[in-house]
């Protein structure tokens, strides 16, 4: 007879799976080691995510809405599309600064298997594109920039995430310097 899976048993599979996968990497992380750190069985970890892809997707997915939901919190506060900018920027300067920061990890991904085309790579790629495009539309918001505009805020988002905690400051006070005209 099957055992009835405890509640929180995905949740508590993914978390594990998301503290090995930002530490060591996804290609450096077995599957046995997700078991063992989630104190689960190998049957029940297959049994919620049938393949490493799945787990590596959800793991993207679920940093994915924490990212959302901080970059959220940020722009709340923000009425003009000058300060969102700028908010936006000083919250990833934020996360850039927390204990254990080690990359995006989106980029994190897409460096490890930079010609995949699975289901993680599609999640990584499209989150980017998703953050790239908000960059787009508060720079388009901001009425006459020229066209280089949202590249050079996007570059200093890029130079942000590969940065040192010391340095994110410098990130913020670049995308400030250039925002300011339009305040």
């Amino acid at each position: 007879m099957a055992r009835t899976p405890t509640p929180g048993t995905r949740d508590t599979i993914l978390t594990a799976a998301a503290g090995l996968f930002y530490e060591h990497g996804v290609r450096a992380v077995g599957m046995a080691q997700v078991v063992e750190v989630a104190g689960c069985g190998k049957n029940l970890l297959y049994r919620h995510f049938p393949s490493k892809a799945s787990l590596s997707a959800a793991y993207l997915d679920l940093v994915r809405r924490e990212r959302a939901q901080s970059a959220g919190e940020a722009l709340r506060w923000a009425s003009t599309p000058a300060d969102r900018l700028i908010a936006l920027v000083a919250e990833i300067a934020d996360w850039v600064r927390q204990p254990g920061y080690r990359g995006c990890a989106f980029r994190n991904y897409l460096t490890e298997f930079p010609a995949a085309d699975d289901e993680p790579a599609r999640l990584a790629r499209g989150y980017l594109a998703e953050a790239r495009a908000e960059v787009d539309r508060l720079v388009g918001q901001l009425g006459s920039v020229d066209d280089t505009f949202a590249d050079r805020i996007w570059l200093i988002v890029n130079g942000l995430y590969a940065s040192t905690p010391d340095q994110a400051c410098t990130a913020v006070d670049w995308v400030t310097d250039l925002v300011n005209p339009y305040r």
